[in-house]
């Protein structure tokens, strides 16, 4: 397969432009592709891995990926999938984000390869030495407002009367398509890939380009990559899967994977990991013949985490998961509690009462059905034999939590049941 192809196959294109021009031109030479992100969080989240990996493929496939830092469009705000005007941020927030992901960055991409290696650059550094009458004159006259407002990301904002746009967001369009411009420039970039949602700022960047250098540009939207819900695969729909192991551990990275449903695991195999196509369609047949092995899952989780993270995180997780979900809870390590207690699962630090009553309750582990937490629920888990410490069943209602028994001095991981989990510290 092309490139183009792999791109298609893998669920990475929803729109692109001149498909046929764009086809030749990538194989008629090395070009320069580019993807912007504006730094709107100190790390990238699950949802910004597609255009990630997409730049990768370019970069494999011989090609310049540019990754663009929004340190001056991230602090005007983006309106495209928004509802209401984003939080201005302060410059040095925008910096500090945008170290941020900078190293996340390079885990990805090749900085160092010889022609096709990938660059970093801040439109802040061209955005800023604009003055007004230059920005109006030399860029703004080659905007029609009609035509601007007729761009689903604006549109949708007029139409909102109790939100509208400002002024402020409503340039970010002329922005995106004045970097595309400097881009092409300076390192003769002609293609941009970014969200669906961005197909008409890229498309207005094309027309610039066109209109003041008199050449060719092309764009290549991704589809925003969505639950099996409907709700957008991202930071700004709450609930974030992080890639830094700081805010989401490696194991609750690891689990995020293992728990998506079956339509979601088959799908994400092609966005979200670099196996070759004949090895997907094997691991799409294995898994439908025996849907319950969770077989799409576990590759999937395996091969994301590794990649992210690196194969010792990946490792860690699957002893977890195994320590876990399969009784071997002698197996943890001390550092394996480090990370279940950042963020892996639920956890409760205990204080001077350590009875495992208290425990059950301040843990919320004794909720009643109708979603009271009680200690006489507690008493009914303990007593139904339903509550098991550091792998062992409990079943005395008067059981304290000794710091000397707990893992490591410290550690209590209760089980409820045979999937609920919930970590003591104390």
């Amino acid at each position: 397969m092309n490139l183009v192809e792999q791109l298609k196959y893998s669920g990475m294109i929803a729109q692109i432009s001149s498909e046929d021009d764009l086809l030749q031109h990538l194989e008629s030479g090395s070009r320069s592709v580019y993807c912007g992100f504006d730094p709107t969080a100190d790390s990238l989240h699950i949802g910004n891995l597609v255009p990630l990996l997409a730049l990768k493929k370019f970069q494999m496939a011989g090609h310049k990926p540019i990754l663009l830092m929004g340190g001056a469009t991230g602090i005007i705000g983006d309106p495209s999938g928004r509802d209401s005007e984003r939080e201005l941020q302060t410059l040095e927030a925008v910096e500090k984000q945008m170290n941020s992901i900078r190293l996340q960055a390079k885990e990805f991409l090749d900085f160092d390869c010889g022609q096709n290696s990938a660059i970093l650059v801040n439109n802040l550094d061209w955005i800023s030495e604009i003055n007004v009458i230059d920005y109006l004159r030399d860029i703004g006259k080659h905007f029609s407002v009609n035509s601007m407002m007729q761009k689903e990301s604006v549109r949708r904002r007029i139409v909102n009367e109790s939100q509208g746009i400002s002024y402020t967001e409503f340039s970010y369009m002329i922005l995106q398509s004045y970097d595309y411009l400097v881009l092409n420039r300076k390192y003769q970039c002609t293609v941009q890939i970014g969200g669906s949602d961005q197909w008409g700022n890229i498309t207005s960047g094309i027309d610039l380009i066109r209109r003041s250098e008199g050449r060719s540009a092309f764009a290549i939207t991704y589809p925003l990559i969505t639950r099996a819900d409907g709700t957008k695969l991202g930071k700004s729909t709450g609930g974030s899967i992080w890639l830094d192991k700081k805010k989401t551990s490696p194991f609750g990275f690891y689990q995020y994977w293992l728990n998506v449903s079956d339509d979601e695991a088959l799908r994400y195999l092609a966005l979200f990991t670099l196996l070759e196509k004949e090895e997907m369609l094997k691991l799409s047949d294995e898994h439908k013949k025996n849907p319950g092995n969770r077989l799409a899952q576990k590759v999937l989780a395996a091969e994301v985490t590794k990649l992210v993270h690196g194969r010792g995180e990946l490792l860690q997780a699957e002893r977890i998961t195994s320590a876990l979900f399969e009784s071997k809870i002698a197996a943890l390590r001390k550092e394996d509690f480090e990370q279940l207690s950042l963020d892996g699962m639920q956890k409760t630090l205990l204080g001077e009462d350590r009875t495992l009553l208290n425990a059950l309750v301040i843990s919320g582990l004794a909720q009643t059905p109708k979603g009271e937490v009680t200690i006489g629920q507690a008493r009914k888990l303990i007593q139904g034999k339903s509550i098991t410490i550091n792998g062992e069943k409990i079943t005395d209602t008067k059981a304290t939590l000794e710091k000397t028994d707990g893992l490591y001095g410290k550690y209590f991981l209760i089980q409820k049941g045979k999937k609920t989990h919930h970590l003591l510290i104390g």
